[in-house]
């Protein structure tokens, strides 16, 4: 089991907001321009798709000050409904958190939302591209020393979705970000909709779709 971390087992929407919205203060963009981008990829990615022209320096202070104010901005941020069962049910050498931020935000989230910690995490700080890439998934799939066909990916992000398809891994929605998403082979609300087990042969999920 491959979860992403914001939006499927953590909500931090807010957090995510403000600080995108600080980010087009700064440039006197509207934030209208990084809205659709700002779940599920990682900052560098998503100033190359909006603002390209801001690079080198600029781009590198920036993309700090923004990770920085999400990682100090947890006041709502707290586990999705069943994010906490689903994690309890699951044995430690089984599942991974694959998000887009970086290890300092990841760890900051994690520990805001009560969640256990994972024994493989898979953040921006890993790979060299970020989702929609599928660097991110198949990394977490070779850590867990799983082949990537019997992975299943738990997504609430378009982005996430696609680096789950390109790692031929099989993907569960949540629909927390976006009132739908195409590619996944079944979509529930949020996790309290999903039962998880796991015995000999693997993990198990049974959702009410």
């Amino acid at each position: 089991m491959l979860f992403d971390l914001d939006g499927t087992l953590v909500d931090s929407g807010a957090s995510v907001v403000r600080a995108w919205q600080w980010v087009a203060d700064q440039l006197e963009r509207p934030f209208s321009l990084f809205a659709p981008y700002v779940h599920g990829i990682p900052a560098d990615q998503v100033f190359e798709t909006v603002v390209p022209e801001v690079s080198g320096a600029q781009r590198a202070d920036l993309v700090e000050r923004m990770l920085s104010r999400q990682a100090e901005d947890t006041v709502d941020v707290f586990a999705i409904p069943g994010a906490l069962d689903a994690l309890d049910a699951l044995p430690t050498p089984r599942w991974a958190i694959v998000t887009s931020g970086d290890l300092r935000l990841a760890s900051s989230r994690i520990e805001a939302a009560g969640l256990p910690r994972p024994r493989v995490l898979i953040t921006a700080d890993d790979v060299q591209l970020g989702k929609p890439h599928p660097a991110p998934y198949l990394l977490a799939a070779a850590r867990l020393r799983a082949e990537p066909g019997r992975c299943l990916v738990v997504e609430d992000a378009p982005a996430g979705v696609q680096a789950a398809a390109a790692a031929t891994m099989t993907v569960l929605g949540v629909l927390t970000s976006a009132s739908r998403l195409a590619g996944v082979a079944h979509a529930v609300g949020d996790l309290t909709a999903a039962k998880f087990t796991a015995d000999r042969l693997g993990v198990h999920v049974v959702a009410d779709f």
